[in-house]
This record gives C-alpha cells, sequence and structure tokens, in this order.
C-alpha cells in the first residue's frame, strides 16, 4: 500500500500549485470541524467501512491528472478509499495516520526581528500553534512548546546552545504544553504566572519582572484574561510574544478558564480585564513584532506583524470598553476539543497518560474570540 507522510505532505503544500488533491472522506461534519486547508471533503466513510464498492460511483467523479492524497482521521479508513481509487485506475496514497498524523507536523523559520541572536518560529499547521524559541550566547529559552519535545531540542542543537529556561505564556486550552517536561529534562526553571500554575510546580513570574537570557532581556507583562495567569514576554523592546491574549485579527476569548471550573469569576468581568491588559500592549513601540501563540488556518512561519499594523487590521482594538466587553460576552465560539481537560491537565489538576496526549487534544485550536 502506497502512503504519504504528514511531513512530506506538508513539504509538497509549501509548494504551492504543485500539491496533489487532499480528498477528506470523513463525515461532512468532522470535515467542516478541522481540515486539512485546500483539501476537498467526499462523505464516503460509511460505504468505505460497510461496502467499498459503493464509495465508486462518489469516487469517479474526481479529476484524474492530479495524484490523490486520501485522508481520515486515523489512516485506516482512508486507505480503503485509496485501494477503490487505485482500482479505478487513480494515482492514490494515503496519508500516514490521517488527521492524527497531520496534527504532529511542525515547521519553523527565523523571525525577522531586530535582534542581536535568534528568534526561531515553530509553526504546527495542524492546529494553528505558534512557539518560539530565542538564543543568544549559547543559551535558549523555549516559548509555548508542544508536547513533541524533539522539534525544539533539534532546534537548541542547531543553535549549539543550552535550555536555560522554558516559558508559558498561559495554561492553554487546545493543546497540551511540553514546557514542564521539557524543563524537567534540562533541569531548568519553568516560568509560569502563579494564577495558571494551580496543581503545578512552577517558577513564578509577575509583573514588570525581567529574565535575561545571553544579551537579550525579556520582561514580564501580566495580561490577563484570556486566562487569569496569562503573560505576554516583551523581548528588548523589539517583540512582543503575546499567546493568546492578542492575535494578529482578534483577541483571547475570556469564558474557557471559567467554564473549565478553574475560574472564579465571569465572562464580563474577564473581558473587562482583558480590555485593560490590551491598552497595556497597545503602549508599546509600534514597531514591536506581535508573535501570538496561535494562528488561523495552517500557519507557515514566521508569522508576524508590526504592533501598528495590528492595530489596523484589529477590529477588537477599535471598540471602547462597553462595546468590546458586550461583543466577547455575546459571541461564544466552538469551543476547543476537550478543552476542560486540557486546561486541568496544564495547570496540573489533572494526569493523563503520554499515551493518550494526542488523541487529548486532536481537532482546531478555537482560542479566538472570533
Amino acid at each position: 500500500m502506497q502512503d504519504i507522510t504528514p511531513e512530506e505532505l506538508c513539504e509538497q503544500l509549501r509548494n504551492g500549485d504543485t500539491g496533489p488533491l487532499i480528498l477528506d472522506i470523513r463525515h461532512e461534519a468532522d470535515f467542516e470541524d478541522w481540515h486539512i486547508p485546500g483539501s476537498i471533503n467526499v462523505d464516503v466513510y460509511d460505504e468505505l467501512t460497510d461496502d467499498p464498492e459503493r464509495a465508486k460511483d462518489a469516487l469517479s467523479d474526481l479529476p484524474q491528472d492530479d495524484r490523490v492524497v486520501t485522508v481520515c482521521a486515523a489512516g485506516v479508513v482512508s486507505e480503503t478509499a485509496t485501494e477503490v481509487l487505485q482500482e479505478l485506475d487513480y494515482d492514490a496514497v494515503t496519508l500516514t495516520d490521517g488527521m492524527n498524523g497531520w496534527s504532529r507536523v511542525h515547521r519553523h523559520a527565523e523571525v525577522p526581528a531586530d535582534l542581536d541572536g535568534a528568534l526561531i518560529q515553530v509553526a504546527r499547521p495542524g492546529k494553528g500553534c505558534l512557539s518560539h524559541v530565542l538564543v543568544s550566547g549559547g543559551e535558549a529559552v523555549v516559548f509555548d512548546p508542544s508536547h513533541y519535545l524533539d522539534k525544539y531540542e533539534a532546534i537548541v542543537e542547531e543553535h549549539d546552545a543550552d535550555v536555560v529556561g522554558v516559558f508559558d505564556t498561559h495554561a492553554h486550552a487546545d493543546h497540551v504544553s511540553g514546557a514542564a517536561e521539557l524543563a524537567y529534562r534540562h533541569d531548568v526553571p519553568y516560568y509560569l504566572h502563579p494564577k495558571d500554575a494551580l496543581g503545578i510546580d512552577a517558577t513564578p513570574v509577575e509583573n514588570g519582572q525581567t529574565v535575561t537570557v545571553g544579551s537579550f532581556d525579556i520582561e514580564v507583562i501580566h495580561t490577563p484574561r484570556h486566562s487569569e495567569g496569562s503573560v505576554s514576554f516583551d523581548i528588548d523592546g523589539a517583540t512582543l510574544i503575546t499567546g493568546d491574549t492578542l492575535f494578529h485579527e482578534s483577541v483571547g476569548r475570556v469564558e474557557l478558564g471559567v467554564e473549565a471550573g478553574i475560574e472564579d469569576s465571569d465572562v464580563e468581568q474577564n473581558a473587562a480585564t482583558l480590555y485593560e491588559s490590551l491598552q497595556r500592549l497597545l503602549a508599546r513601540p509600534d514597531d514591536a513584532l506581535v508573535l501570538p501563540a496561535h494562528d488561523p488556518g495552517s500557519p507557515e512561519p514566521p508569522v508576524s506583524a508590526t504592533l501598528a499594523e495590528v492595530e489596523k487590521r484589529n477590529d477588537d482594538l477599535g471598540r471602547d470598553r462597553e462595546e468590546f466587553v458586550r461583543e466577547l460576552a455575546a459571541d461564544i465560539p466552538d469551543h476547543p476539543p476537550n478543552f476542560e481537560r486540557v486546561k486541568r491537565t496544564n495547570v496540573g489538576q489533572e494526569s493523563v497518560p503520554s499515551d493518550e496526549l494526542a488523541e487529548l487534544e486532536l481537532g482546531p485550536n478555537n482560542c479566538a474570540a472570533e
């Protein structure tokens, strides 16, 4: 059986028009919820499971000129789709591990920041997640890593540096953080605001604190209330790592901690607090690069924009306090899958076996307010 790895597919898609036709055979609702950008959906999952011959009519309408990559959740039913397509004389292959495998892909590029060192952005296209590795003077720190730690350790090794600290901007709700484990591996501090470190051993950070790495000064800015302990990091006035507080075209949603049962507040109160947090960020230099922890779709690193550009593009930043609170409290998007368990895991209130982490966080990130 021919197949293609998620990493190989990702590389082909980066080449633009030369990519294959991606055929997602899952149920339409699953496809609408989460899929590889640019893929098409032919819902023949039941037919392929019960009687593959019944899927041939629907699949025979696909264009014959393109290679077809079949996709399902775990790469099992899509293998049957590939067999059927090959019987119909299509050049077809299966995406190894399906959407599960796509979720594991990471790719990275250096951020074009005015820094005496290197700032590398790591994008996870299957989740829309962005994390960062800062290197200076043989020292490296990692911000918001996923639990696929080898991706970050390879970057640090490539730059001939040692990990000296790991930061989380907040206790994430859409994916399991690897920050605590990465810090443990390298016997270095794991920095997290105490309001989000409810049951986890972390080195606390507070507003105005500075952490020095090589030649860089990293200033902590407490920016609640996507979570109560959300922080942003100002690196030498050149970049702002904003977590889920500020995105390029939206802001962080404000109800996840409340609904996960770990915050004693309400949505309106959280929205008002977030408004004040954003004002503190907007007071930073206009030319500072804004580096959020998420980007919609399938981000191609580096994803960056100056604070001035973000202020022009982001409608949320043009609202007054009253309108801002009203809009965020009224417009509640779909929740990230399993967000309650993911959130509790990241604050240290729940322990999930390592072999269950990948399945727990499958699905889209939905951490923006709109």
